[in-house]
């Protein structure tokens, strides 16, 4: 039995005989039946995710090989494309990395690098905040598999780039624009966060403190301008860039500046638990718990996330699958970082339900593996679509239940 078999039996075993603690069943019966519950529980789910990761594999082997830029989202469940990756062009690389760690299969390692390769110029791009998503899963991981130094320093290098995004006066990173352009110099968004391991990262390959400390202040920022007291967020919020000082909450790809836009929540699960690894500051492993314990009371029974959690049709409104695949790898690792199984549980859940009701299986036209996602509602913009991040996310999510180990040579699963 591997080890993450056993650690998900004993999980599964262990969270099954707390909950029948007060039974009134003798103790040994209960645990047998209990552990035996586990175990046919974990089987069922190892099961559907590695049909789901088979599937994944099989579409990549049939449409990677035609793919020459960035896929960016579907028409008519057709891959449109960006020739410079826009803001997802990580994706598409991480994700054949992902299938060459599920199948041993040397081609989806030569498609990652030559897909990756096709990013380098984005390295000295100082007019976005997401490096982190462009670099992290083609470059870092383009490095840990294969030890060739040209990835670790396109990596530093757009890390690099990245800080200078940085606003002393607001601690902050800023989201959007050109640093020369006005418009949006004072404005942050929760999908930020996602972009700070890049910045642990030349910390780490470099021993200059100050791509980590930039993280870290960004990180602190956001945690409390964000967090409501009830655990949710906003997509955006405002500052004076002048001064650093605060306006307040808005939203583009949220119903509202006072809603809740799932995918956003999902990022900060994910990125505040990954801070958290990064620095043992509690605070950070407080923050995910807290987006994460409002995330799971707002899911519907299919645990499939609405688009925006408090939008008034909430939650009988559109679906955003790829909320639900990055919130999966959020819980499983803030399980692991907080020593709370519960999590884990909920995103097993998560990926099950995405890998039995949101997958494209039936369609004999779909380039993706992942369907029912949804980019911006407020735009009308890609209204319950297959998105890039989306499959990685899923496969990823796969990788941390079924093979952790090699996942942890590719994205680095460490703690500080």
């Amino acid at each position: 039995m591997s080890v993450s078999r056993r650690t998900l039996l004993t999980t599964a075993a262990g969270a099954a005989v707390a909950a029948t603690a007060t039974s009134t069943v003798p103790a040994a019966a209960s645990e047998r039946g209990a552990s035996e519950q586990g175990v046919s529980d974990i089987a069922s789910k190892e099961k559907v995710f590695r049909s789901a990761a088979d599937y994944a594999v099989k579409k990549l082997r049939a449409v990677a090989p035609g793919v020459t830029s960035f896929p960016t989202g579907t028409k008519f469940e057709k891959w449109a494309f960006s020739q410079n990756g826009d803001w997802v062009g990580g994706f598409w690389p991480g994700t054949l990395w992902m299938a060459y760690l599920h199948t041993g299969d040397e081609q989806f390692r030569t498609l990652a690098l030559a897909s990756a390769d096709k990013l380098a110029p984005r390295q000295n791009d100082t007019s976005t905040h997401d490096l982190g998503f462009l670099f992290y899963p083609s470059w870092v991981t383009a490095w840990r598999v294969t030890g060739d130094d040209k990835w670790r320093a396109g990596a530093i290098q757009a890390a690099s780039s990245l800080i200078k995004r940085y606003n002393a006066k607001g601690h902050f990173i800023r989201a959007w624009g050109s640093l020369t352009d006005p418009k949006d110099a004072g404005r942050i968004i929760m999908d930020t966060i996602m972009n700070l391991d890049l910045l642990d990262f030349a910390t780490k390959q470099t021993g200059d403190s100050q791509y980590l400390d930039i993280a870290i202040e960004h990180a602190k920022t956001a945690q409390r301008v964000f967090l409501r007291p009830d655990g949710s967020t906003p997509h955006v919020f405002d500052f004076d860039p002048a001064t650093g000082a605060e306006i307040g909450p808005n939203t583009v790809q949220g119903y509202s500046p006072a809603s809740c836009w799932s995918r956003g929540q999902s990022w900060g699960i994910y990125g505040f638990t990954t801070m958290y690894r990064r620095t043992g500051d509690r605070s950070f492993l407080t923050t995910a718990r807290r987006l994460a314990d409002f995330a799971l009371k707002a899911l519907t029974p299919d645990n499939v996330p609405v688009w925006d959690y408090t939008a008034p049709q909430a939650p009988n409104d559109i679906k955003d699958a790829s909320a639900g695949v990055v919130m999966a790898c959020g819980l499983i690792d803030l399980a692991s970082a907080a020593g709370r199984p519960e999590y884990r549980a909920a995103g097993l859940r998560l990926l099950e339900a995405t890998s039995r009701t949101c997958l494209t299986t039936k369609s004999t036209r779909a380039d993706a593996v992942v369907a029912r996602c949804t980019r911006n509602r407020p735009a009308e913009d890609g209204i319950e679509i297959s998105l890039p991040y989306a499959d990685y996310y899923l496969l990823e999510g796969i990788l941390r239940v079924l093979k952790p180990r090699e996942l942890d040579k590719a994205i680095d699963l460490s703690g500080h």
